[in-house]
């Protein structure tokens, strides 16, 4: 039941990338009005849009309802063990693209973080690691690990019930799907229904940290869709530079979670112009890295066109 709905979720993302071939806006004539559109990377923007559209309607109706009342109603502490928790579940997935990347020095870092989150942490409700040793949480996924081999983002996507993207993430995400050693041992051992529990745990929490920045997003964007694009693809790329400097300095940058899944911009401030394509966007606090509340992702559900 759970790999067939997988499959159906697949086939519709897969759909949608092939529908928007028809959907594809023209590119304009003027110089000035074509760099911003070869800037914004979104062809199919008439077609993002609408999805766009939808995304918002279901997350108003149900998504953000429920993550209000799982943030009104859990303790914040409650709700610091379970995130914790699941980014030690996630770590074996991260500790293979830090290898796949040739990080070994976070791949170090990872390796610490399971063992003892898993042990002194108690099975990662508690995140030792950090609060003892200073070893701080980093995501990875296989978008990024694609983007370090050199593999270009391709169009900007908006996919339905999951948010931004593009095929280069959109790729990574199904691949993530298959290789996670955690998922897979669920599959194999654990109960039926665990990897969905684990998929909406980490929706509602990304979603319930990100409720008051989104607000805020949508509050001050004279167009909330092409803040969200550009706000998306800063930090995908921030991401998998790993936040080193990029040629680019003066473009802003957004950090957060890191997982897809995540909300993308969570802890971040209203501080600075967007990139071309968003007439508002965000700034990442000053802060230690940590994950970036990813749902999300890499956070994704909350969105309106203008």
């Amino acid at each position: 039941m759970k790999d067939s709905m997988k499959r159906s979720l697949m086939g519709a993302a897969l759909a949608a990338m092939v529908l928007t071939s028809s959907a594809c806006g023209t590119p304009p004539t003027d110089p000035d009005a074509r760099a911003a559109y070869d800037e914004a990377n979104d062809p199919w923007e008439p077609f993002n849009r609408y999805i766009f559209d939808v995304n918002y309607a279901m997350d108003q109706l149900f998504f953000r309802p429920i993550a209000g009342m799982y943030r009104t109603g859990v303790p914040e502490p409650l709700r610091d063990a379970i995130r914790n928790f699941l980014r030690n579940l996630r770590s074996p997935l991260i500790l293979i693209h830090d290898l796949l990347q040739g990080e070994l020095d976070r791949a170090g870092v990872t390796l610490q973080r399971f063992a003892l989150n898993s042990t002194l942490g108690v099975a990662g409700f508690i995140d030792f690691a950090d609060d003892v040793m200073d070893l701080q949480y980093h995501d990875e996924d296989f978008g990024q690990t694609l983007g370090v081999w050199g593999f270009e983002e391709g169009w900007y996507i908006m996919l339905p019930f999951y948010g931004p993207s593009n095929p280069r993430d959109t790729t990574g995400l199904v691949v993530d799907s298959f290789i996670d050693p955690v998922s897979i041992m669920l599959k194999v051992y654990g109960p039926n229904y665990g990897p969905q529990v684990r998929s909406v745990l980490t929706a509602l929490d990304a979603r319930s940290r990100a409720i008051d920045t989104l607000d805020e997003v949508e509050r001050t964007s004279i167009d909330f869709y092409a803040t969200i694009r550009s706000l998306y693809r800063q930090r995908r790329d921030d991401e998998i530079r790993n936040g080193r400097p990029s040629g680019n300095q003066g473009a802003p940058t957004i950090m957060g979670d890191g997982s897809p899944q995540s909300p993308f911009l969570e802890n971040a401030s209203p501080q600075q112009k967007a990139a071309p394509g968003a007439v508002q966007s965000f700034v990442p606090k000053p802060a230690a890295p940590m994950p970036l509340p990813r749902l999300l992702p890499k956070d994704q559900l909350s969105q309106r066109p203008q």
